[in-house]
C-alpha cells in the first residue's frame, strides 16, 4: 500500500469515527477536518461549512461552504465544493474531470446573486445565507476563488489557476485533493511547499547580495525587490505567503497601512528609504550570476516573517496605485532554513524580527513552555477508571501529527498497546484547545471566528495569563480542561438529537451553551464542577440538562438576528449575539447541582498540590538513593574544589554522601538534585561519563 493510500484509508476511518462519535455524516465530519487545513495554510480566512444542493443533471447548483465576509477578507469570494468518496479503495481524478466537479458550484455562483432565487429559499438555509452574502457584499468583491476540497488523488497541478471572470470579477480554481492535504498535513512546518519561479512566472531574478560566509550555519541573502514584483507574488499566493503565526496575528491577512499606502501614491521613489523592508525565510534558493552582480531566480517555501503590512498595502496598490508601484522598491532580508531546522529556527526569527511592533501571538508558538507543559500533563496523568472502562490517557497533540509519529516508532503489538493507551478519540489540538477554553471563558463569538482567529485570541489571552504567573498552569488545570473537552464533545452529539435543532450551525450552538452555562454559573458565584467531568469522564446527568437549555435558548438567539442582518454564520461572530444570549433568563432544572463553590473548587487544587508535593517528595528521595553515596561524595568534592556551594547545600551534599549512615530529608533529597543539575550546567560530569 502506498503512503497516500494508507493516508486516505486514515483519514476515512477518522471521519468515519468521528461522524459516529458526533453523530453527523461522514462527508461533514471529513469537511470539518479539512476545512482547518484550509485555513491554516492561509488559502482561506475561515471556512464556514453551509451545505445546500438543488436540481439534477445540468441543472444541479451545489455549494458545501465559504470562506468567510469578503469585506473581511481583502475583497475575496471563495465558495468550496466537496468531491467526497466513502470508499476504502484511493481513486484519482484527471484534468477532464474538474468541469463536471465545479460546474455544480459555478451555476450556484451564478445564479446566487440573484435576488429571486434568495428570496425562494427558506431564510435558515445555508442556500439563503450564501446567496444572501453575495448579493449584500457583491459590489466589495474582487476576486473569487472557487475551491474543490476532494479525498481522491488528483492528477495534475493546480493552485489559482485563471477561470475567466464573472461580471468583470476575476475567477480561480484551486483544488485540495488528498495529495495536497497529505502533504500539508505532514509538512514539518505546517506548511505546503510554495515554489516561486521568478524567472519564469514574475518578470525576472532579483539582485541580491549575500549576506553569510560560504560554510556558515544559515545561508542569508539582502534583495531589493520590485513593488509590482512582490504585488504579483502576493496575488497568486495571498496569505499563504506569512509565516503562520504573523498570519494569525494579522488574523489571517495583510492589512494594508495607510501611511505605507499614501508613500506608494504620493512619493513611491521614498518607500525604499521609508520603509524598513521585510524579513523572510525560504527552504532553498537559487541564484545565478546577472549584470549587475547576483541575481535570486527561484525561492521555495517562501514565508513573510516580518513585514505583513509592507506587503499587503503594497498588494492593495494594485487596485489604486498599480503605475506607481513600479518606482517603488523594498528591501527584503532573506535567511535559508533548512525543512529540518524549520521549528526551532522560523520563529526565533520571527520574534526577534517582530519586536519593534509586538506580535503577541508569536510568543505562542507549539515551543511555548504552556504547550510543552500541557503536553507533558497529557502523557502522565491517567484518567479515571470507570465501570467497564480501562485507565486511559488524553493525548495533546502539541505540534502536528504527533500522535502518527509517537505510534509510528512502535512494533504492531505496541501500536495496539498505545490505542488501548492514548485512544484516537481522546486526541485533541492546539485550536481544539483553544475552542474548549474560550467557550469557558464566555468568548463564543470568538469561538464562532474560526479555529485560527480563535486561536489567535486565545493565545494573546492566555499568554498574558502565563506572564503574569504559570503555576496555576497546573494538573489540576489540565484536568479541568479535559472536563472542558468532555462537556464540548459531548454536547456536540447531543445537539443533532434535540426536536428544536434546526440542521445547522451545531458548532455555533455548542460553544453559546457552553459560554451560557458558564455566566450563568459564574452569575450565581459558582463555577461549574469540572472536577465531577473529570472524576466521572463524562457529563453528569444534571450539568447535561442545563446545557441542552442553554443549547436550544442559543439556538433562538443565534437564527434571529437583527433586521438587516441575514447572515446568521455571521450574526454569530458579532459580540451582539452573544449580548442578547446572556440576557436571556432561562430556568434551568438543577443549574445546582451542576456546579460547585469557588471554596470547594480551590480546596480541589490545594488538594491536588498536597499529592503532588508528596509524590515529588517521594520521587527525589528515590533517585538521590539511586545515585548512591560515592555519586554525591565526587560531586561535593568538585564543587567545593569549584567554589560554588553554598554552606547550607554543602551540608546537604554532605549527608548524601554519607547515606546510608544518614538519610537526606525530603527537602534535602530535592536540594541536592537542584544543586546537581546546576553544577552539570557549570561542567560537572560525574566519573565515567566523559
Amino acid at each position: 500500500m502506498t503512503d497516500l493510500a494508507e493516508f486516505h484509508r486514515s483519514q476515512l476511518a477518522d471521519a468515519r469515527i468521528e461522524a459516529d462519535s458526533r453523530g453527523i455524516l461522514t462527508i461533514e465530519a471529513w469537511f470539518d477536518r479539512v476545512k482547518e487545513r484550509l485555513s491554516e495554510a492561509g488559502e482561506v480566512e475561515t471556512a464556514d461549512i453551509a451545505y445546500f444542493e438543488q436540481g439534477n443533471g445540468a441543472q444541479r447548483l451545489r455549494v458545501d461552504g465559504y470562506g468567510g465576509d469578503p469585506r473581511d477578507c481583502d475583497g475575496i469570494l471563495s465558495l468550496i465544493i466537496c468531491d467526497f468518496h466513502d470508499d476504502d479503495e484511493l481513486k484519482t481524478i484527471g484534468k477532464a474531470d474538474l468541469p463536471r466537479l465545479f460546474n455544480p458550484l459555478i451555476r450556484f455562483m451564478k445564479q446566487a446573486r440573484d435576488e429571486d432565487f434568495r428570496n425562494s429559499l427558506n431564510e435558515v438555509s445555508p442556500g439563503f445565507q450564501v446567496s444572501d452574502l453575495l448579493i449584500t457584499t457583491w459590489k466589495y468583491v474582487e476576486k473569487i476563488k472557487l475551491i474543490l476540497l476532494s479525498n481522491r488523488h488528483y492528477v495534475g497541478r493546480v493552485d489559482g489557476m485563471s477561470a475567466g471572470n464573472n461580471d468583470g470579477v476575476p475567477v480561480t480554481y484551486n483544488v485540495w485533493d488528498l495529495a495536497r492535504i497529505e502533504r500539508h498535513e505532514r509538512a514539518s512546518a505546517g506548511r505546503e511547499e510554495i515554489d516561486i519561479d521568478l524567472d519564469g512566472d514574475f518578470g525576472g531574478g532579483i539582485p541580491a547580495l549575500r549576506a553569510s560566509r560560504t560554510g556558515g550555519n544559515l545561508e542569508s541573502y539582502l534583495m531589493i525587490i520590485p513593488g509590482a514584483q512582490l504585488a504579483a507574488i502576493y496575488d497568486r499566493w495571498g496569505a499563504r505567503l506569512l509565516e503562520a503565526n504573523v498570519r494569525s496575528f494579522l488574523q489571517a491577512r495583510a492589512a494594508t497601512n495607510k501611511g505605507i499606502a499614501k508613500t506608494i501614491r504620493e512619493t513611491p521613489e521614498f518607500f525604499f528609504p521609508y520603509n524598513n523592508g521585510l524579513s523572510a525565510t525560504a527552504s532553498e534558493v537559487e541564484t545565478r550570476p546577472g549584470p549587475d552582480g547576483l541575481e535570486v531566480v527561484r525561492l521555495r517555501d517562501l514565508q513573510i516573517v516580518n513585514g505583513g503590512q509592507t506587503t499587503g498595502s503594497i498588494h492593495a496598490a494594485l487596485r489604486n496605485a498599480k503605475e506607481q508601484l513600479e518606482s517603488a522598491f523594498v528591501q527584503m532580508k532573506l535567511t535559508i532554513v533548512p525543512p529540518e531546522e524549520a521549528e526551532q529556527i522560523v520563529p526565533n526569527i520571527s520574534k526577534f524580527a517582530n519586536t519593534q511592533n509586538k506580535v503577541n501571538a508569536a510568543d505562542f508558538f507549539s515551543n511555548h513552555p504552556f504547550h510543552i507543559r500541557m503536553e507533558q500533563f497529557s502523557r502522565q496523568l491517567l484518567a479515571p477508571k470507570g465501570e467497564g472502562r480501562l485507565e486511559t490517557r488524553w493525548f495533546y497533540e502539541r505540534t502536528r501529527g504527533q500522535y502518527l509519529d509517537e505510534k509510528a516508532r512502535r512494533t504492531p503489538a505496541q501500536q495496539k498497546k498505545f490505542e488501548l493507551e492514548f485512544p484516537k478519540s481522546q486526541l485533541f489540538t492546539k485550536t481544539d484547545l483553544a475552542k474548549y477554553e474560550m467557550s469557558s471563558q464566555e468568548q463564543p463569538h470568538v469561538v464562532s471566528t474560526g479555529a485560527q482567529k480563535n486561536f489567535s485570541s486565545f493565545a494573546k489571552t492566555i499568554g498574558e495569563a502565563w506572564e503574569k504567573g504559570d503555576a496555576k498552569f497546573d494538573e489540576t488545570w489540565f484536568r479541568r480542561l479535559v472536563g472542558k473537552a468532555i462537556i464540548f464533545r459531548d454536547l456536540e452529539r447531543e445537539v443533532p438529537k434535540q426536536p428544536w435543532y434546526p440542521g445547522g450551525y451545531r458548532a455555533n450552538i455548542v460553544t453559546y451553551a457552553i459560554a451560557k452555562v458558564f455566566h450563568d454559573a459564574r452569575a450565581m458565584g459558582k463555577l461549574v464542577d469540572l472536577d465531577a467531568v473529570w472524576r466521572q469522564q463524562t457529563v453528569p446527568g444534571e450539568l447535561k440538562s442545563a446545557l441542552l437549555s442553554a443549547a436550544a435558548e442559543a439556538t433562538l438567539v443565534i437564527t434571529s438576528p437583527p433586521e438587516g442582518v441575514r447572515n446568521i454564520t455571521e450574526w454569530a461572530k458579532k459580540q451582539a449575539c452573544w449580548a442578547n444570549l446572556q440576557k436571556v433568563e432561562i430556568s434551568y432544572e438543577d443549574l445546582e447541582g451542576a456546579v460547585q463553590t469557588k471554596a470547594e473548587a480551590r480546596e480541589t487544587v490545594k488538594e491536588a498540590r498536597a499529592d503532588r508535593s508528596v509524590t515529588d517528595a517521594a520521587t527525589a528521595l528515590i533517585e538521590v538513593t539511586n545515585f548512591g553515596a560515592a555519586h554525591w561524595a565526587s560531586l561535593l568534592e568538585w564543587a567545593r574544589s569549584q567554589r560554588k556551594l553554598t554552606p547550607k547545600e554543602a551540608q546537604t551534599l554532605g549527608v548524601c554522601a554519607s547515606m546510608p549512615r544518614q538519610i537526606p530529608s525530603d527537602w534535602q533529597a530535592k536540594q541536592a538534585l537542584d544543586v546537581l543539575q546546576r553544577m552539570s550546567g557549570e561542567g560537572y560530569q560525574p566519573e565515567g561519563t566523559t
